[in-house]
């Protein structure tokens, strides 16, 4: 692992010494949180001996990616083309963008990333290899494509075993492409039949003369169970680096390990169990996932943001919380970090109290 100083990746913008300096709303983000967590996975990848490939989704950040890449991941996974651009402007090569890119300017536009880093990608049917094929030939190199599996999140992916296969000889016999592996983003909870799933899938292509070197897999929820990971050679998580609430909630992360709080100003106190701050939904996220609030502010008894609107959020205080003062700056632990992330230009650094200095978010708004 890297013995230099995360700080050193950063080059932090000032904008004043004391969390009280700081215009809301912003995310403050608490560099010793994101150093321990980042350190402490990659020793439980180093200890499985499974490769990490942290995904940037969630920060955005090229001086955190390479951070990641320094302490020992193999490279990131991206889930968006402008993110495999920002990464790569960083100097970052090795990419896995998880999402099927398909028509003329992505093609145009992968081919492009092709020939300047070692960019892989996914596929769930022949129509996406083909588009794919001509952006290998584009480049100049065949590009590695994973065959996406649906183990359960219905999201994109094959549905069987056999199809996985099928595509893999799709993959194979196409020009400007060449067969890197199985790919899967389980559904919580699912990873013995996953893998029951992957398995299956890899011996199907070996019997064909292809082999799955690669078999990735993902997910923060399930990231520290043991079970059903004997068969991968890959993990990507994303949220763990910063944690949030929902993680809390399930039982994933502790308080402790949130490195991202929104900070607000208080801007109105219109009733004793009611304060509104200037975070509403284009500041935090509308996420729910499962419960109350939009978030809850540590100042106040954990008090949840009950209600929100495009710039309002409404706390509701308790009836033995003692209510905010109009200008009183409060921390919002977010249902939802990914989302934070992409919502802010800038975020700020901090270790502990003390302000370390603005940060511009690199693949902000990166969603083509």
């Amino acid at each position: 692992m890297s013995k230099m100083d995360i700080a050193d990746y950063f080059n932090f913008e000032n904008v004043g010494q004391r969390i009280e300096d700081l215009e809301t709303p912003v995310p403050i983000v608490d560099i010793g949180v994101v150093e321990r967590n980042l350190r402490r996975w990659q020793e439980r990848c180093d200890a499985a001996g499974f490769a990490g490939r942290p995904h940037i989704k969630t920060h955005k950040l090229v001086a955190l990616a390479q951070y990641q890449v320094a302490l020992g991941a193999r490279g990131v996974t991206v889930q968006k083309l402008g993110e495999a651009e920002a990464m790569a402007d960083g100097g970052i090569s090795d990419l896995l963008l998880t999402f099927n890119v398909v028509g003329r300017h992505k093609l145009e536009r992968l081919a492009a990333l092709a020939r300047r880093t070692d960019i892989a990608v996914v596929a769930d049917s022949a129509a996406v290899v083909a588009g794919l094929g001509t952006a290998g030939m584009a480049a100049g190199r065949d590009i590695s494509v994973f065959v996406e599996c649906d183990t359960g999140a219905r999201r994109n992916g094959v549905q069987t075993p056999e199809a996985a296969a099928e595509l893999a000889r799709v993959i194979d016999r196409t020009h400007g492409v060449r067969y890197g592996g199985l790919m899967t983003y389980p559904k919580p909870g699912t990873r013995i039949d996953t893998e029951t799933f992957l398995l299956a899938a890899s011996d199907l292509a070996a019997k064909s003369g292809l082999e799955t070197k690669t078999i990735s897999t993902g997910g923060t929820p399930d990231m520290w169970k043991d079970d059903g990971l004997s068969h991968i050679t890959e993990y990507r998580a994303g949220t763990y680096i910063y944690c949030d609430r929902s993680l809390v909630h399930r039982g994933i992360s502790a308080g402790e390990d949130c490195a991202v709080h929104v900070l607000a100003t208080v801007v109105s106190v219109p009733a004793g169990t009611r304060a509104i701050i200037d975070a509403g939904s284009k500041a935090l996220t509308s996420d729910l996932l499962g419960m109350q609030g939009y978030g809850t502010v540590r100042e106040l008894g954990h008090a949840p943001v009950q209600e929100l609107s495009e710039e309002h959020g409404h706390i509701q205080l308790g009836e033995n919380t003692l209510p905010p003062k109009v200008g009183d700056l409060v921390r919002v632990l977010p249902n939802h970090v990914c989302p934070v992330s992409n919502l802010f230009d800038k975020v700020v650094f901090v270790k502990g109290n003390e302000v370390l200095g603005a940060v511009r978010v690199d693949a902000r708004g990166k969603v083509q």
